[in-house]
């Protein structure tokens, strides 16, 4: 007899956080919400994405853990959200995990990907070697876990497209510091 598999929860925020390139991106896209993350928690206290590292310094980005609570989301409090909820096997939620965990033992080598993402604006694909702009780390962090939903969102994808995937439900949509009130 076959028990059944265990299956776990992923969480992907996407944001707009007022920022001077927020701002751009939303100019340029049309787009509501310009920055995306992946928690593997339900309260959000740790996010990943790429990003700025220091909140005052938009020009040094790289991989980063983010936190409703601290850096850049505590310096721009006024931050709008949602909150996006996938659930995932057992074995994509863990290989997520490692994914992650081998990211953040090697963090410096990972670069924020801008000539990728100023060249997504206008529909061309740039790939560099541990090179991502958010929505492209977050995108390819769930390809490589085989998370079936992200199939449907095309290579250049932008944060507001993860509201596409088939299999996500949204659980908060406000002011990110407002969350953990909403649980």
């Amino acid at each position: 007899m076959r028990t059944a598999e265990k299956n776990r929860k992923i969480y992907i925020v996407i944001s707009q956080t007022g920022t001077i390139l927020s701002r751009i991106l939303k100019f340029i896209t049309g787009a509501k919400y310009n920055h995306a993350s992946i928690s593997l928690s339900p309260d959000l206290s740790i996010m990943y994405s790429f990003g700025r590292r220091h909140p005052y310094n938009p020009f040094w980005g790289g991989f980063v853990t983010e936190s409703p609570d601290t850096g850049t989301f505590r310096r721009f409090s006024e931050t709008r959200a949602v909150v996006l909820a996938i659930t995932v096997r057992e074995d994509q939620y863990m290989a997520i995990q490692e994914r992650i965990d081998a990211m953040l033992e090697m963090k410096e080598a990972y670069h924020y990907n801008y000539l990728g993402l100023g060249l997504a604006a206008f529909n061309v694909r740039y790939r560099r070697s541990r090179h991502y702009y958010c929505s492209e780390f977050v995108r390819d962090l769930l390809a490589k876990s085989d998370v079936t939903g992200c199939r449907a969102l095309a290579p250049i994808v932008q944060p507001i497209h993860f509201l596409e995937m088939p299999e996500v439900h949204e659980i908060f949509r406000g002011r990110l510091c407002d969350y953990a009130v909403s649980l």
